[in-house]
């Protein structure tokens, strides 16, 4: 009996549970997430749209794009906000709440985290 129980818990999972999201499923949460890019999305409205529970979407998100999507969000927020420092008439705190950040220290500090940079420096090597 413990070795039909051991050998049950060291198989490998089914191989459909190691794939990513289908492709209609990756480009309508991607869409989603684009759209809400300013005030940002529940993951249970995007495991919805892509007809997944909340646990499954998460983990085929993460195996698709490599990141989770709250990661993938604040990416695309700061890559968002890259755009607009190369508009120099715009302010941080703009920037930051153009692009769904709370405010401009969140901006800032979040920038910083992912860029290795702060967004004026960035903006001064890139213009």
């Amino acid at each position: 009996m413990e070795t039909r129980i051991a050998s049950m818990t060291c198989q490998d999972p089914p191989a459909g549970s190691r794939r990513g999201l289908a492709h209609w499923q990756r480009e309508r949460a991607t869409a989603l997430l684009l759209e809400h890019l300013d005030a940002g999305i529940e993951v249970s409205a995007l495991a919805q749209a892509c007809a997944l529970s909340r646990s499954d979407f998460t983990r085929k998100f993460k195996v698709s794009t490599g990141l989770s999507p709250h990661a993938w969000l604040r990416r695309q927020r700061v890559e968002k906000a890259k755009r607009l420092l190369m508009q120099a008439h715009c302010t941080l705190a703009e920037i930051g709440l153009e692009c769904g950040f709370f405010d401009q220290a969140h901006f800032c500090r979040t920038f910083s985290q992912l860029e290795g940079i702060t967004p004026r420096g960035w903006q001064r090597q890139a213009g």
